[in-house]
Formats: C-alpha cells, structure tokens, sequence
C-alpha cells in the first residue's frame, strides 16, 4: 500500500439505527437532530456504531468530514449520552473491588485447555477465518496505541516514562516502517485483503465496536485515567501467548513472512511490556494515587469481559458455519488459498 493510499479518508459507512444516523448528518455538516439514547441498546448496533463514529475524528480523516468536525459541540452532545450509557452497562456487567492484584491474576496464567479464537485459528483455521480474524481486528489494529496515547499526559513520574517506553515501541522505536499499525497493514495486505483504514468499517459488528470504544472512552477522559490504564495492561499482558498461537496458525497456513512478522513482533516486544506495565505503570500510578486502584481493577475487568463477549460471538458463529461479521470480505485476486493442513507445534 502506498504512503498516498494509506492517508486516504475513511469511508463513511450506512447507519444501523437513529443514533449513528444521527452521528453521521452531524459529521457531514447538519444540525444535530433530537434522538435519545433511552430504550437503545448500549452494546448493541447502532449506538456503538454512532460511538465510534463520534470518537473517530480524533484519529483519521473521514470522507466528506470537515476537520473541525472533531470538537464540534452538536456531535459532543450527541457522544455524551451514549458514553454515559456504555459505561453504565459495563459498570453493572462487571464486578467492582479495588483488588487490582486480583484482577489481573487470571490473565497471568496461561490455561491448559484453552479454547479461544486463537486456539482454534492454530489448531484448525482456514484462510478464510483468518481473513474474518483480521477484519475484525483491523479497526483497532490500524491504529495501535493511538487511543491509549491519550494516557501520558495524564500520568506522571514512572507511571509517565515507563508507559512512554512501552508506547515507544508500540510506534515503531523511531522507526516509520516498524510501526505496528503499519506491520498491521502488511498482514493484511499480505493475507489478500485491503488494508486501508476504516474499509471494512460496514461489516463490523457491535461486539468488535465496544472492544474499540472502550480504550477511547477511557482514554478520552481524564477522570477515567485509571480504567485506562488498566485497559492497557491486559491488551499488553494478553497479547504474547495469543500472538504465539496467531504466528503459529499463520505458519501452518504457509503465510508470507510479513504476516507472520506482526505476531511475532507482539511475542517478543510485549513479553517485555508486560513486566513493565504491572510493576512501573500500574504500580507508579498507584503509589501516587492509591484511590484509583478500583478504577484500574474495573479498566481491567471490562476490558476482559468485553474480549471474552467477543470471542463468544465469533466461536458460536464458527461452530454454526456462519461468519461472525456482517457480512464477508472479498479476498483480493492473488490471495492466499488453503495449504495443507500440517500440525500445529
């Protein structure tokens, strides 16, 4: 993909209902219309649909959106209502505490029999759920670190530089062609689908939206600062056995070595991350200030129920022969087609 492909604007895609119709008329210049977020769904369709549109301006260009578009008041006052909904229904989804420690203990341990996407993309994946994979993915992954960017300047201390550090390498380490978006983008390039921003927005479905809204829901708020950093620490902490299972279905599918290369670069970097995000950035934040510990702790367990609600609706899609998206991407001509199956090691 070209460097002038790349920064092309997003497309806008159809509404899913009067709150992401609304979203949309209100980036595309009009006045913003009476709608109410009561008896909406706050994890279904449309609001998140209206949710990540709202929040998008802050990232990428969007096809026919004025750029000021970002901090116009109609489309905050649309956003409001619908955060404050989305947070409610993952406050009452989750258990509360300020047991950060406990919190984050299941996900430090690696279960025997686990039996998640990843798993069954190893052991059993096609090209074809792989792609499905990858759509999926692909609205947060094509901009990696961005939404969790918002953190640093509401950090300080060790909280601020280690979390620095870590953001360093999630952005390349100086380097334009390493960044992980980018490393992103050849993966999917390389696994015959388009790779630019926002192209596969229409078949995303709600449940991949929320696990995307959340890190800007937390990120854009200063008071929600320690849920934001809880956020990063699972997808840092989650994120080296599962790019090991990824790198190995991608091996046993005879991919080109730039697939293979955004999953192990995620198994060696965040191996490291992960030691550095629970003792310097989680620890840091709360040595300076202890009351956010339940802030955290809840950061973490949303984010974790919203990953497993996902995985839940992809496996039940597969196990019934259905995609999980909206509908099914095409591959580009020249894709890869199925290898033969060999084990997994």
């Amino acid at each position: 993909m070209t460097p002038a492909a790349a920064s092309r604007p997003a497309p806008l895609p159809e509404d899913r209902g009067p709150l992401s119709a609304a979203v949309l008329r209100v980036l595309r210049g009009g006045p913003a219309p009476e709608v109410t977020v009561a008896g909406a769904d706050p994890l279904g369709e449309d609001l998140q649909l209206a949710l990540y549109l709202a929040y998008e301006p802050h990232y990428r260009d969007l096809e026919g959106v004025a750029a000021d578009r970002e901090w116009d008041a109609g489309l905050l006052a649309l956003r409001r209502p619908m955060e404050e909904a989305f947070l409610g229904a993952l406050r009452e989804a989750v258990p509360g505490g300020d047991d950060v420690t406990e919190a984050l203990a299941p996900l430090l341990v690696e279960p025997v029999d686990g039996h998640g996407v990843s798993h069954r993309l190893m052991e059993s994946g096609t090209w074809e759920l792989m792609r499905e994979y990858l759509v999926h993915r692909s609205p947060y992954q094509l901009k990696e670190s961005d939404p969790q960017a918002w953190l640093i300047p509401r950090l300080e201390g060790q909280a601020k530089a280690s979390l620095v550090a870590v953001a360093y390498d999630e952005f390349g380490a100086g380097r334009g062609e390493r960044v992980h978006a980018k490393l992103f983008a050849d993966l999917m390039e390389g696994a015959g689908l388009d790779p630019s921003y926002g192209h596969y927005l229409e078949l995303v479905p709600a449940t991949t939206l929320a696990t995307v809204n959340v890190m800007s829901l937390f990120g854009l708020h200063r008071s929600l600062r320690g849920a934001a950093a809880g956020n990063f620490a699972v997808l840092e902490i989650a994120s080296p056995p599962g790019a090991r299972r990824m790198a190995k279905a991608l091996e046993r599918l005879g991919a080109e070595e730039r697939c293979v290369r955004f999953f192990t670069e995620h198994i060696e970097a965040d191996a490291v991350h992960e030691q550095v995000m629970r003792r310097d950035v989680l620890g840091g934040l709360l040595e300076r200030e202890p009351g956010l510990a339940a802030d955290v702790a809840f950061g973490i367990r949303a984010t974790v129920w919203l990953d497993e609600r996902w995985e839940g609706r992809v496996l039940t899609a597969w196990d019934h022969g259905r995609s999980s998206l909206r509908g099914t991407p095409r591959p580009a001509p020249g894709a890869p087609v199925e290898a033969p199956a060999r084990a997994a090691s």
